[in-house]
Formats: structure tokens, C-alpha cells, sequence
């Protein structure tokens, strides 16, 4: 009973490990937040009287992926601050030329 406890809760937490994999995180990132995240659902599980402590704590892991953009989950996680994406603006403009009027004369 408990070994099936165990795989149900192994692959509801590969459901946010994968959120993050898609956002860019390491491999150690995303396992230490999968084996996090199973233990405190394990523990949740096995011993009940915890769950008014850790129910609250694992329903913010559980959901962070998914709620906040993957530039401030970095951030929590400290990989970086932002990074512009957008490649720089493009100058386009026409330059400044001294064209003659119809009439011959420079302006």
C-alpha cells in the first residue's frame, strides 16, 4: 500500500519538475526539488498529524512553477537576474541627406 502511495506521489511531482525542465533548469535543480517535494508529500502522507504544518508549504511548491514565470523562479532560485531576450533595436531611421529641391537649389 505504501509502495503505491509512494509511485502515485513520485508522478504527481514529475508534473511541476517538468514545468521547470522546460524552463531552462538544470537536471540537479530539478531533482533536488522532485525528491524535496515527494519527501514532504511522503511525510504528509504517512504521518497526518504534519499535515497542518506542511500542507501549506507543499502546496506553494507544488504550484510555483506553474504561477510564476520562469524569470522569477530563477530568481528564487538564484540563477541569474533578468535577462533581456529581445535582441537590441534596430535603427531605421532614414539618414539626414541634403537632397536638391525640384527647383535645383539645396534646401
Amino acid at each position: 500500500m505504501i509502495l503505491a502511495l509512494a509511485l502515485v506521489i513520485g508522478l504527481l511531482v514529475l508534473i511541476p519538475a517538468r514545468r521547470l525542465q522546460s524552463a531552462g533548469f538544470s537536471g540537479g535543480v530539478i531533482g533536488t526539488y522532485a525528491v524535496i517535494l515527494w519527501a514532504l508529500g511522503m511525510a504528509m502522507a504517512i504521518q497526518p498529524v504534519a499535515s497542518r504544518f506542511l500542507l501549506p508549504i507543499l502546496i506553494i511548491a507544488y504550484l510555483a512553477p506553474f504561477v510564476a514565470a520562469p524569470e522569477a523562479v530563477r530568481r528564487i532560485v538564484g540563477r541569474g537576474g533578468r535577462r533581456d531576450l529581445r535582441p537590441p533595436m534596430k535603427n531605421v531611421t532614414p539618414p539626414d541627406v541634403d537632397r536638391p529641391d525640384d527647383s535645383g537649389s539645396p534646401r
